[in-house]
C-alpha cells in the first residue's frame, strides 16, 4: 500500500459565513494542494470537506496519516463518537440530531478503502503544512468564485 501523508484545515469568516479548506497531501517525493471556498458554511463543515476531498483523491487503498488541528473531526473518529451516533441512529449522546450528517456520509464513504491514523495539531503553532494549509483556505476564502455548501442548513 502507498503511504500517504495528508495535512487538511478548514474555516470560515463568521461562522456560518464564507468558508474554505486547504488541504496538502504528500507521498514520496509527489505533493498536491487543494483548496475551496463556500459561500456560505461553518467552520466544522470545512473542516470535515478538507479531508473528503483529500481522501477522495486518492485513486486506490492507501496507508493514510491525516493531520488536522480540528479537534471536531479527530475526536469524532478517535474517541469513536461517530460510530457512537451511527448506533444511535444519527443522534448525539443528548438525543439530538447529529450536525453535518451529510459530511459525515461522505467521509465514512471517504474512509472505507484507507487504513487512516488521525493526528490532532495544534493550529496555528507553526507546523509547517497545517500554517500552508491554513494559508491555501484564507486564500480560497477570498476567490471571486466561492461554491455553494449543499447540505449546509440541514440537520
Amino acid at each position: 500500500m502507498k503511504r500517504v501523508v495528508i495535512y487538511t484545515d478548514g474555516g470560515c469568516k463568521g461562522n456560518p459565513g464564507p468558508g474554505g479548506y486547504g488541504v496538502v497531501l504528500v507521498s514520496g517525493a509527489h505533493r498536491k494542494e487543494l483548496a475551496a471556498g463556500y459561500r456560505l458554511t461553518t467552520n466544522n463543515r470545512m473542516e470535515l470537506r478538507g479531508a473528503i476531498a483529500a481522501l477522495e483523491l486518492l485513486r486506490e487503498p492507501c496507508e493514510v496519516d491525516l493531520h488536522s488541528d480540528s479537534k471536531y473531526l479527530i475526536d469524532a473518529l478517535d474517541k469513536k463518537w461517530l460510530a457512537g451516533w451511527q448506533r444511535r441512529g444519527w443522534q448525539t449522546a443528548a438525543k439530538q440530531p447529529v450536525k453535518n450528517r451529510d459530511l459525515w456520509l461522505q467521509l465514512l464513504a471517504a474512509i472505507k478503502p484507507h487504513t487512516i491514523r488521525w493526528h490532532w495539531v495544534k493550529g496555528h503553532a507553526g507546523h509547517p503544512e497545517n500554517e500552508r494549509c491554513d494559508v491555501l483556505a484564507n486564500a480560497a476564502v477570498k476567490n471571486q468564485i466561492l461554491l455553494e455548501d449543499i447540505g449546509f442548513g440541514e440537520v
